[in-house]
């Protein structure tokens, strides 16, 4: 599935006439599923251009399925504001497809993350992302600390504003 998948996004990118980051003033909204241990849910993210290769956003995830029901909206939910380094054009990719490492802080850690959009067309796209923790607000997160505080793996559709 994974091969099919990567060979249509190469394949998908020789016919494709969109552009994945175009600056600032660029405009990104995605909406995808969350992945982590013990949990999945549903994240949201605004990003804006600022630069040639440079963007701020707002991430925010909501915890749907945690493992065990007796966690709290406040163990469930975490907004983190972004940056990111828009590389793909640095990279020298088709503009179709983006690159973007970056650095955030949330309401439970200070982390990073790492991205890759691709465009169909000039609104719509894919992307996959993955975050991590760089320092933890708790020096040893235990049970429901651990939620939106360890690697988070993200997947969804991406749409130009």
């Amino acid at each position: 599935m994974k091969k099919l998948f990567v060979l249509g996004l190469l394949f998908g990118s020789l016919f494709a006439n969109a552009q994945a980051y175009k600056g600032k003033g660029d405009q990104k909204f995605q909406v995808g599923a969350n992945i982590q241990d013990h949990a999945t849910g549903i994240t949201l993210f605004y990003d804006r251009g600022i630069g040639e290769n440079m963007s701020i956003g707002v991430q925010t995830v909501y915890l749907l399925s945690v493992d065990c029901d007796a966690s709290k909206f406040e163990d469930e939910f975490d907004i983190k504001a972004r940056f990111s380094a828009n590389i793909g054009n640095v990279l020298k990719l088709p503009e179709a497809i983006d690159i973007y490492p970056g650095l955030n802080l949330g309401l439970r850690n200070f982390g990073a993350h790492a991205g890759v959009r691709y465009f169909f067309s000039e609104g719509f796209g894919l992307f996959s992302e993955v975050g991590f923790p760089i320092a933890s607000y708790n020096n040893d997160p235990i049970g429901y600390e651990k939620l939106n505080n360890q690697f988070q793996f993200s997947i969804g559709a991406s749409f130009n504003l």
